[in-house]
């Protein structure tokens, strides 16, 4: 149970006081990375005595190395040190809950994620399109200057739902499975998947191994997400989505949220979004005639990620009643290790 009152703490200190608006871990972690990387990133490590072919091949073998090792320069560390206090903390069981429920919130964004959203629902419910366009632009890469209503609606939607697993699920889902190690070591690859993670020249080959442990460590959380959308919404639908649809997006772990979320919800997502002067034809998402985008899906979704929500705090909650999370199994072994 004490994992279980982790869990808890964790979440009332995110709704209390979301996330903090100084001193986040994160941006000091984000400040090191982009140290590491201007180092590590060079493009002038190639031969010039190669042919050009064979310079781009040694070009993007080196730079993909420079990343393996840049991935765990950073995140070893922080990895380590969290489960050493992971192991002295074990002894004292109430200061230990209150540091994993400290960890634990400092790496979801529950209502960092809703106030965003809500930044782009409410000037769009009333009618404030530049508005809403610019709180849109802050939680989405494509170009929002030129987005009608249903196209600012849908990016705002689609960013909950796909962040929705990032920012909340995947994040407890570690912290359960290898505890306070576990969601430190998730948090801080996403972070660097979000920072490195580009398909440009500058990343392409560096950022590929951030992107790839990503891709790893949602896997499983992902679908488990997109389980949780299936059943806090229109279940049959979504599921339908989910298996027609999922495969054909562009990300392995976002097609299955994003498909069972918009199949949840009954509305329309995907189709055509321009990024950086480009356009990119997406695969369509949700049910044919489904609900256009707007004020109110946005809504909606997030009452969505709400349900989930709870769906997944009581599950956790039953299993810990009735069995051993592998997060408390993880707490035993360290606690044996140090004695």
């Amino acid at each position: 149970m004490l994992l279980m009152a982790s869990v808890v703490i964790a979440f009332v200190l995110d709704k209390l006081l979301a996330e903090p608006k100084r001193w986040h871990p994160l941006v000091g972690f984000g400040a090191l990375a982009s140290a590491v990387e201007r180092r590590l990133n060079s493009k002038s490590h190639c031969d010039r005595k190669h042919g050009i072919h064979k310079r781009r091949i040694h070009k993007h073998c080196h730079n993909r190395l420079m990343g393996v090792m840049a991935v765990a320069l950073v995140i070893a560390p922080f990895g380590i040190a969290a489960w050493l206090l992971d192991i002295w903390l074990a002894h004292w069981a109430v200061l230990h809950t209150l540091f994993a429920a400290v960890v634990l919130y400092l790496a979801i964004g529950w209502q960092s994620l809703q106030q965003h959203a809500l930044a782009v629902a409410e000037p769009l419910a009333r009618g404030d399109l530049d508005s809403a366009r610019c709180a849109v632009a802050m939680i989405v890469s494509r170009d929002t200057a030129a987005l009608e209503e249903s196209g600012v609606a849908r990016a705002a939607t689609e960013s909950v739902l796909e962040n929705g697993a990032d920012a909340i699920f995947s994040a407890l889902f570690w912290f359960l499975v290898a505890g306070v190690p576990g969601v430190v070591v998730y948090r801080l690859s996403n972070t660097l998947d979000a920072m490195w993670g580009y398909k440009n020249e500058r990343f392409l080959s560096f950022g590929w191994a951030a992107a790839r442990l990503d891709d790893a460590l949602n896997y499983v959380p992902a679908r488990l997400t997109a389980m949780a959308y299936a059943l806090a919404g229109h279940t049959g639908c979504a599921w339908r989505c989910w298996q027609q649809q999922a495969q054909v997006w562009k990300s392995p772990n976002a097609g299955p949220v994003m498909a069972a979320g918009a199949g949840a919800l009954k509305v329309l997502l995907g189709g055509e979004a321009q990024y950086h002067d480009r356009i990119q034809q997406r695969p369509p998402l949700g049910p044919a005639g489904g609900e256009q985008p707007s004020a109110t899906t946005l809504y909606r979704a997030c009452q969505l990620v709400d349900r989930a929500l709870l769906i997944w705090l009581a599950a956790v909650f039953t299993v810990s009643l009735f069995g051993v999370l592998p997060g408390m199994l993880m707490g035993s072994v360290t606690g044996a290790l140090w004695q």
